[in-house]
């Protein structure tokens, strides 16, 4: 049988600029917010809110949305198991290289599952790694359900949906917990934009 061009030892890991000379240039250090929680949490808005934010203070960030990357990167994965593992592990992948080159990168996922977000972790390596837990009451995301998505799966629509029809682990003990629930979107974005500015500043 042929060999595959893709095993292990057919690649030689390539050692470019050492990468604290692209943090110099952006004068900040790289930090990775993994934002977890149900659909409708807020989870989206408070990622452009944080972006804004720190782009605004002249800091380089980059949201890594789930919808978004399921319209590119991600768009030939369904919603299994396998896949939903999948997704999170090209997310992570993405987030790591872009901190690699230097940015804040805000990623925006439900990844309901305890184990698959430590992967992410895993993923991050050496990165600052921060899990931020969306913290909104099933309740409240059904209320707002901006997509129509609950609807749909209260009626069998959407099968395998993340808190209706498949189960949703909530961190056990998160980075940070924003809380959405009567706040606007600025005011539940405050403390974790801090947090980055303190841990992006140069040394």
């Amino acid at each position: 049988m042929p060999e595959s061009r893709s095993d292990p030892k057919n690649l030689t890991w390539q050692v470019l600029q050492p990468r604290e000379a692209r943090w110099r240039g952006l004068n900040q250090r790289p930090v990775i917010a993994w934002f977890t929680g149900l659909s409708g949490a807020g989870k989206s808005s408070i990622a452009n809110a944080v972006d804004r934010a720190l782009t605004e203070a002249g800091r380089h960030a980059m949201v890594l949305d789930g919808d978004n990357l399921r319209h590119g990167l991600n768009r030939d994965l369904g919603f299994s198991e396998a896949d939903r593992a999948e997704n999170i592990r090209r997310a992570a992948e993405t987030a790591r290289l872009m901190a690699e080159a230097g940015l804040i990168v805000v990623v925006s996922l439900i990844s309901p599952f305890r184990d698959e977000r430590a992967e992410a972790r895993r993923i991050a390596g050496d990165i600052p790694f921060r899990e931020v837990f969306i913290d909104t009451p099933l309740s409240v995301c059904e209320a707002r359900d901006p997509k129509g998505l609950y609807d749909r799966a209260r009626t069998g629509a959407i099968p395998d949906f993340t808190g209706i029809s498949a189960p949703y682990e909530a961190p056990l003990a998160p980075d940070l917990r924003l809380v959405t629930d009567g706040l606007s979107v600025a005011d539940s974005a405050e403390t974790l934009i801090a947090d980055l500015l303190r841990l992006s500043a140069p040394d």
